[in-house]
């Protein structure tokens, strides 16, 4: 049998079992007997148990990813990052053990693959409003504190008894993070947060600037790079 047509039925398998009763229903015989292999089968093809629950992970945050890049982007980046912001937590919320299994586990040092997938859509959608203007701090630490507070909103409302979840919460976090990442696209940013705002907005549009040689974009991306750090020297105030 084609390996790749019984590495998908052993992942879909695996997927089924984990939505049902989470990790502890993947169990290498619960797999075998859904998926209709021999044990040596899912070892040869994943390596052990743990290879097989990282590429459960990748297929069900490929189809989440999936729905968040084909749909239509709004002109407005800040309301496109709102969106994506309620189409995770309405993913954790749909389908919490694979939630879990992606984002549940933070190791230090260790992002598996399917975080790093995750993580490239986010970084995207916050360069989106950095070109526009419209980030006061640096591209990574915006997408850090969005991911951050995005992935414990949902796993604190994942572990909440449904009829007692506040939904409201997302709302109030969401807000609170694009307030503080953003400015109003009107112009308008707190005294000292104008340079770095400046700061962010060219070192996101650096690729374009193709009438500098490499060796000086790469310099000016340092300088650049060094002038939105002190938006974290200097948060501002409230």
């Amino acid at each position: 049998m084609d390996a790749d047509a019984t590495r998908g039925r052993i992942v879909e398998a695996a997927a089924e079992l984990l939505a049902e009763g989470g990790r502890e229903a993947v169990s290498t015989r619960a797999v075998s007997a859904a998926a209709g292999v021999q044990a040596p089968t899912i070892y040869r093809l994943f390596g052990d148990k743990q290879g097989l629950l990282e590429a459960v992970a990748v297929h069900g945050i490929a189809e989440y990813l999936h729905s968040k890049t084909v749909r239509e982007r709004d002109p407005d980046p800040v309301v496109d990052l709102r969106r994506g912001w309620d189409l995770h937590v309405g993913f954790g919320l749909e389908h919490p053990a694979l939630y879990a299994l992606v984002f549940g586990e933070a190791r230090p040092g260790v992002e598996s693959a399917a975080e790093r997938q995750a993580a490239a859509v986010l970084a995207g959608m916050i360069r989106r409003v950095a070109a526009a203007g419209r980030l006061r701090v640096g591209e990574e630490r915006a997408a850090h504190l969005v991911h951050s507070t995005g992935r414990g909103v949902t796993l604190t409302l994942i572990g909440m008894a449904p009829e007692q979840r506040d939904l409201d919460l997302s709302e109030f976090a969401r807000e609170s993070v694009i307030s503080a990442i953003t400015t109003d696209g009107r112009g308008r940013t707190e005294a000292g947060a104008g340079s770095v705002a400046t700061a962010v907005t060219l070192r996101a549009l650096l690729p374009e600037l193709t009438v500098l040689t490499d060796a000086e974009r790469g310099l000016l991306r340092e300088w650049l790079d060094r002038v939105a750090a002190e938006g974290r020297a200097a948060p501002r105030a409230s």
